[in-house]
């Protein structure tokens, strides 16, 4: 059965990657504007032929379904990378220049730094500097069908415990003001991860200012 699954894997996404090599019309830097969709579908393709190749009670009818699997779900990731390309660009349009935003196929990471949000050591949000987290409510509720991780971080200074806290209250903040532009409260996780997850060194100042971060996770629903 693993011998099965594993050339299923292979085919599908050796003839995926291949779908992908006629020659696309490129944005202007150069980049292929449907690298995300096609992404997408080798992700749904692959663990739909897992999920396939795990039913059925012989090596044909597991061939047969690894196949179906595969098929479904590369249409269903291919739909979901569209959807990510589409809100990625909307939101690179209504959002600052400080807010990052990462593209990762299946998902989109807005990245807000903490130091524009939040004053030292408070969970308050600064008022005048809301206006990138409502935009980001705007896009999910033009975009129902998901859900959404709101993940508080810090940098390593201080005491671990207390930069947990911290961090958690700060992920809740910023969940509120999506929850007050009326985005369900039922889509929205509150997670605080204190200095655990660092994205630069600790040990300079630059690295410290990026791990002070809050981060809105979208993920679309299957």
């Amino acid at each position: 059965m693993i011998r099965v699954k594993t050339s299923l894997i292979a085919l599908t996404v050796a003839a995926l990657t291949l779908s992908g090599c006629v020659e696309p019309q490129l944005n202007s830097d150069g980049t292929d504007p449907n690298a995300k969709a096609k992404k997408g579908a080798i992700i749904g393709a692959v663990g739909g032929a897992v999920v396939g190749a795990m039913t059925g009670n012989d090596r044909d009818e597991r061939l047969r379904n690894a196949a179906l699997g595969a098929a479904l779900g590369g249409g269903g990731g291919a739909l979901i990378g569209n959807q990510l390309d589409r809100q990625e660009a909307e939101l690179r349009q209504n959002l600052g220049n400080n807010v990052g935003i990462t593209n990762t196929g299946d998902r989109l990471i807005v990245t807000l730094p903490q130091d524009i949000l939040f004053d030292t050591d408070s969970a308050s949000l600064r008022s005048d500097l809301q206006s990138d987290i409502r935009s980001v409510a705007s896009s999910l509720l033009s975009y129902p069908n998901t859900t959404v991780q709101v993940i508080g971080h810090t940098d390593a200074d201080g005491d671990a415990g207390y930069n947990l806290g911290l961090s958690q209250r700060r992920a809740q903040s910023v969940a509120g003001v999506l929850i007050s532009q009326g985005v369900p409260s039922s889509r929205i996780q509150s997670i605080g991860r204190g200095e655990d997850q660092p994205i630069a060194s600790n040990l300079t100042s630059e690295g410290k200012r990026q791990n002070r971060r809050v981060e809105i996770v979208i993920l679309p629903n299957a």
